[in-house]
């Protein structure tokens, strides 16, 4: 395999020649980092063998793509060759030029300690490491055995960055000129706060939210910047081997349900697709699962799940531009989100991207932006 080719390909599409990034994505071979991945069908997940087709390996390696490792406690390195995997991904080797624009942000320069959250692969502090210096670079993951093997890639690759398993969300091991997360978190944790250094910055996302946060450390101990214009969402911090499972008997009911019936002036949106509405959504009600469907007649289908059992169904038949909303529990979702689009449609825009992000000392954040605020 040529890789070098490959990954100057792959420069090309998630960097360009002028950036300090350039140089780092064209030598750092991905595909060793990623030797196994998943591969979605119909009914599951089957795990892809790189030493096994070449081509395929670096096809996928050298994409500008995500590609999942883990899916529930079962890493791609040991799952069974041709066996259906189900569940919620737990890690991946996420897309590059994402990667590249979240160390971007941090605003790196040779002489910054760097804290990489998220080890996952270990793509990210392979990158760091060669723009930085391994002895600069530290990468923390939750997951023994992801730390485990991304430490021995790393170092067949070249780099010998310092790897913790750790809770992400607990002490940090260390003080950091820079915190970079490759996964999102609920609110910024307080560890991360006593872990940065005087003037230091910190850059994550914002969980169930496509939201970057950039944020630098003031004088009091918290931190101040914005909700970045670009946007993105990573896998939720989590402390166990796999997420809470999908709501689906929840799901179930609210599939069949008559529930309080109302009509909405909007056809069905797919929410997770409509990046401001969805965050604005995820910072009034945290933790709407959302699904989609299409029934025999072709309308269109959507349903907002929530783990206190509130739910909402609504279906746009097809021709018309409303919709018939179904809900029931403690609260109405689907009024929430009809209230954020009225809103969107009222300004033009709706308040999340580019808003004033303040962290208190104790963690509590609070963005704000033309007279709207929202608190984490």
């Amino acid at each position: 395999m040529d890789w070098k080719l490959h990954a100057a390909s792959l420069a090309a599409r998630a960097t360009h020649p002028l950036s300090p990034w350039w140089g780092p994505v064209t030598d750092i071979p991905r595909h060793l980092l990623v030797p196994r991945w998943f591969t979605p069908g119909a009914h599951g997940w089957t795990v892809a063998d790189g030493p096994a087709d070449e081509e395929s390996w670096a096809a996928a390696a050298y994409a500008d793509t995500t590609l999942v490792t883990r899916l529930g406690p079962v890493h791609a390195d040991q799952a069974e060759p041709g066996r259906t995997v189900t569940g919620l991904p737990t890690s991946s080797s996420t897309l590059p030029s994402l990667v590249v624009s979240m160390l971007e942000h941090g605003r790196l320069a040779p002489g910054l300690r760097l804290l990489d959250v998220a080890t996952g692969s270990g793509y990210s502090a392979a990158l760091a490491c060669h723009r930085l210096g391994e002895e600069m670079v530290t990468t923390l993951d939750v997951d023994g055995y992801l730390s485990k093997a991304a430490a021995e890639r790393l170092e067949r690759i070249g780099h010998r960055p310092d790897v913790v398993t750790a809770d992400a969300t607990a002490e940090l091991p260390g003080v950091f000129d820079r915190i970079v997360s490759m996964v999102s978190v609920p609110r910024i944790p307080v560890s991360w706060l006593h872990g940065l250094a005087s003037g230091g910055r910190l850059v994550t996302t914002i969980a169930g939210t496509g939201l970057i946060v950039t944020a630098d450390k003031t004088p009091d101990g918290g931190a101040a910047g914005r909700v970045e214009w670009d946007r993105a969402s990573f896998m939720t911090t989590r402390s166990n081997v796999d997420y809470p499972p999908l709501l689906d008997e929840l799901f179930a009911g609210a599939a069949e349900q008559e529930g309080e019936v109302t009509l909405s002036p909007f056809p069905v949106l797919n929410v997770m697709q409509a990046w401001e509405v969805w965050s604005m959504l995820s910072l009034k009600a945290p933790g709407i699962e959302h699904r989609t469907g299409t029934d025999d007649d072709g309308g269109r289908l959507v349903w907002m799940l929530h783990p206190d059992t509130s739910w909402a169904r609504a279906r746009t038949a097809p021709g018309e531009n409303t919709a018939t909303v179904h809900q029931g529990g403690p609260r109405r979702l689907y009024d929430l989100l009809d209230e954020i689009r009225w809103r969107w449609l009222e300004h033009g825009e709706l308040p999340v991207y580019g808003a004033r992000v303040t962290i208190s000392p104790d963690g509590e954040t609070t963005l704000s932006r033309g007279g709207w605020a929202a608190m984490l």
